[in-house]
């Protein structure tokens, strides 16, 4: 025996291995179940068929083995399910597995019949181990149960008609009574859909019978959820079976500990799955009449279970004489206890508040809490119950005391009133005298004295003086450039979460112009300005002093624009506006300075104040950063850019003439020149020779540029030797 021990576990230690196997590549799963199947069969040891039934459970549930290949397997195992099945067998494990592949294979034998009705073998095994599983399953543990509930749903809804998404591919829809033909000579659609209705009626008897076992109501509970939300056709005759079974009403006294968290366990499910249910109906029609008798039900359910814990509480024996009312000599000889004694605090000193009178707890947690913020509703389901149980003793020992604290305080109350009253009739001949003091040479020196008086009474602190916080040390220049790239930081972080406003979206009457302020309102347009007039106007007239001293330097406002670039690049076809802004405002910016520094010009002879350019190189530096992005379909993307940059240069059209290398590109170079040929007229003559330029160097460009100089340009492209580098830069100003 020791022998064969020793062998079983050396197979075992193999059968894990080719389990690893198959973990680690699905692919293997056909070959290793095949290979196993006569070594897990009917007439091999316990611990193999453990096994076995607990790999093939993991095998038909595995979702990384394809829907085809299990179809493919699941005939194969009947046979050894069937065996296994006929056996006297008594382990918990191998009857648990073997349920469960059935769940797992019943849907795929069904749909293998469907399409391979020769095969009536099959079916008739799948039938046989059905039939054995329903006729044993009252016999089985409650583990065990749970499994085979869950082989009846799986039963119920593939037997039960369910939605076609699309006829045309029936692979792809749900295995269901709908996918069977009317002509099949295997599948009977009306004994099939009776089997089913059958199957229902047993699967929701157990909210029928006279004491339930929860372990059974949950599993059934949770496996009605899959039935009601796919099978329209039953879903109605489920919810109403839920909607009859009351938990508090289906145990029987004594109501111990266990019995009450069973029940609690069985409302909580019941009320998860209708709560889903509701929310299901809510989406569909708000106005739907499952929606209200769920409510109804819910709010039943919770009566319910206060009314049995009420029930509960009265099932006390009653003491044989009554001990309220009796003196202590009586309750001595009766061994009756003592009602105990409410220890009632004094009111603290000073007024006294409704909240103070009413207080009788000495928890200072419990006095603090605010009972506002609990709802209504829940405030009356807590407080009936609580009621209910409440100490006589104790409800009239509080009662009295704040009675008593009442009168207490009325009496004083009125005690003062009356001394308020009755104090200016005695003192009606009271008349103070009056003497004015004598301001003379003296009064300065009683002054010192008095002052020096109340210095000797003040005490030590005084004599400190005021507190004053040390100067914080200068900052540097690289820590200044930290501190300004952290604030730019955290305003491109508002940027990122700011919603643009309801009230951005306006008319041409009330958008905002050119000179609005920045601040005007706290949406993301707002925040784009002041960050591009921080990067342009800010640092105006400081750039020339940086590079005439220690060279350029990077400052806050190259920070921003370096910012705002990689901001506008990450995702440039939504944030194009932001780019349009920060260029106008640049373009703006560079006229401003060259308008300043012409004027500071003492003579015709002086040169011109040295200035920093930025819109040129940054509209070079954005075209080169999305161009390679764009494609055939982002003309609108391109053609807003250039309509309204502020100004058209000859590099910004070479820009645009380089899309034309790449073939699918050309179309897309050549309506946005057009376009700038149409609509911006100081930029004609510049986007022509550009167009003209392409034409001359790209073959694939000519059939479409060839119309736009055909109208524009009706001269032979010989007599047309302008060179594009010769034409000035026009701006749309002029």
């Amino acid at each position: 025996m020791a022998q064969t021990t020793d062998q079983v576990m050396n197979q075992v230690a193999q059968l894990n291995a080719a389990r690893n196997l198959v973990l680690g590549d699905a692919a293997l799963y056909p070959q290793i179940v095949n290979s196993i199947l006569p070594i897990v069969g009917a007439q091999s040891r316990i611990e193999l068929r453990r096994w076995g039934m607990d790999f093939l459970a993991e095998t038909f549930a595995s979702p990384v083995l394809a829907s085809t290949q299990k179809e493919q397997l699941a005939p194969n195992v009947l046979q050894t399910i069937q065996d296994i099945l006929a056996l006297p067998e008594s382990d918990t494990a191998v009857l648990q597995s073997l349920v469960q592949i059935c769940s797992s294979v019943y849907s795929l034998i069904f749909r293998h019949i469907v399409n391979h009705p020769e095969d009536t073998k099959s079916w008739e095994s799948m039938n046989t181990i059905k039939q054995d599983i329903l006729r044993k399953m009252d016999s089985f543990q409650s583990s065990v149960k749970i499994c085979c509930i869950k082989f009846l749903q799986r039963v119920v809804q593939v037997q039960t008609p369910g939605l076609i998404s699309d006829p045309r591919r029936p692979e792809q829809n749900e295995t269901s009574l709908a996918i069977v033909p009317r002509t099949h000579r295997v599948l009977a659609i009306p004994n099939l859909e009776a089997e089913a209705s059958g199957l229902l009626d047993r699967l929701l008897g157990v909210f029928q019978e006279e004491t339930c076992d929860p372990l059974l109501v949950n599993a059934t509970l949770n496996c009605l959820a899959p039935l009601i939300r796919t099978r329209q056709s039953i879903a109605n005759k489920i919810i109403f079976a839920v909607l009859d079974f009351f938990p508090a009403k289906r145990v029987r006294p004594p109501f111990t500990p266990t019995v009450r968290v069973s029940v609690k366990s069985m409302e909580r499910t019941a009320r998860a799955l209708l709560i889903n249910v509701m929310k299901k109906y809510d989406s569909k029609n708000p106005n739907h009449p499952m929606g209200g008798k769920i409510q109804v039900y819910i709010e039943r359910l919770m009566q319910s279970r206060l009314d049995i814990a009420d029930d509960a509480s009265r099932k006390r024996g009653l003491p044989n004489e009554p001990t309220d009312g009796l003196d202590n000599a009586k309750r001595a000889r009766l061994d009756a206890m003592t009602p105990p004694l409410l220890k009632i605090p004094p009111l603290p000193p000073g007024p006294t508040s409704l909240d103070q009178l009413f207080t009788l707890t000495q928890d200072v947690g419990l006095s603090s809490f605010d009972v506002k913020q609990l709802p209504p509703d829940l405030v009356v389901k807590i407080a009936v119950p609580l009621l209910a149980q409440v100490n006589q003793s104790l409800l009239t020992q509080a009662a009295d005391a704040i009675r008593a604290r009442y009168q207490t305080i009325t009496r004083e109350q009125n005690l003062n009133r009356q001394q308020q009253y009755a104090a200016p009739a005695d003192d009606d001949d009271y008349e103070p005298e009056y003497q004015p003091m004598d301001v003379g040479a003296n009064a300065p020196d009683e002054a010192n004295g008095v002052a020096a008086d109340v210095v000797d009474f003040q005490p030590d602190l005084v004599s400190l003086g005021p507190f004053v916080l040390p100067q914080p040390p200068p900052l540097g220049e690289e820590e200044a450039g930290e501190v300004g790239r952290s604030a730019v930081a955290r305003v491109f972080g508002m940027i990122n979460v700011a919603e643009t406003s309801a009230s951005a979206v306006k008319s041409k009457s009330q958008q905002l112009g050119f000179a609005r302020l920045a601040g005007s309102t706290f949406d993301r347009d707002a925040w784009v300005v002041l960050l591009t007039r921080l990067a342009t106007r800010a640092p105006a007239g400081l750039e020339a002093g940086d590079k005439l001293g220690k060279g350029r330097q990077t400052t806050i406002s190259d920070s921003i624009r370096e910012t705002l670039y990689r901001y506008i690049l990450e995702d440039f076809r939504p944030r194009l506006n932001i780019g349009i802004t920060w260029l106008n405002e640049e373009w703006y910016n560079d006229r401003v300075q060259m308008k300043a520094a012409s004027s500071q010009r003492n003579g015709e002879d002086e040169a011109e104040p040295t200035i920093t350019l930025h819109y040129d190189p940054w509209v070079l530096r954005l075209l080169d950063g999305f161009l390679p992005y764009l494609d055939s379909r982002d003309i609108k993307v391109l053609v807003r850019f250039l309509s309204e940059i502020p100004e058209i240069t000859i590099p910004i059209t070479q820009r645009v003439a380089s899309l034309a290398k790449d073939p699918e590109r050309v179309n897309l170079c050549v309506q946005a020149l057009m376009y700038l040929v149409m609509f911006r007229p100081p930029a004609r003559e510049m986007c022509l020779n550009t167009l003209e330029e392409v034409h001359q160097t790209y073959e694939e460009s000519r059939p479409a540029a060839g119309k736009v100089l055909a109208k524009w340009r009706p001269k032979p492209a010989e007599a047309n030797n302008s060179n594009p580098a010769e034409a000035p830069a026009t701006t749309a100003s002029e």
